[in-house]
């Protein structure tokens, strides 16, 4: 297993975060997300090595960005 915490803008809420979450969870090899409007994170588990376009492609799905 995996752990990869990307910076995210844009999340104001738990709505926010579970939209983050439902995409980034699409994402093959993904078995958790943990995304936190408060600390403009998600911290993402997977037992496949999972590329950076996949996540930022993900985000951008939700309607966020990632935080260069």
């Amino acid at each position: 297993m995996a752990e990869k915490t990307v910076a995210i803008k844009g999340m104001t809420c738990g709505h926010c975060e579970g939209r983050v979450s439902t995409e980034i969870m699409a994402i093959p090899g993904v078995v958790a997300v943990v995304a936190s409007a408060e600390k403009a994170q998600a911290i993402i588990t997977s037992d496949l090595e999972i590329s950076g376009d996949a996540i930022e492609s993900a985000v951008r799905a939700a309607g966020y960005s990632l935080v260069d």
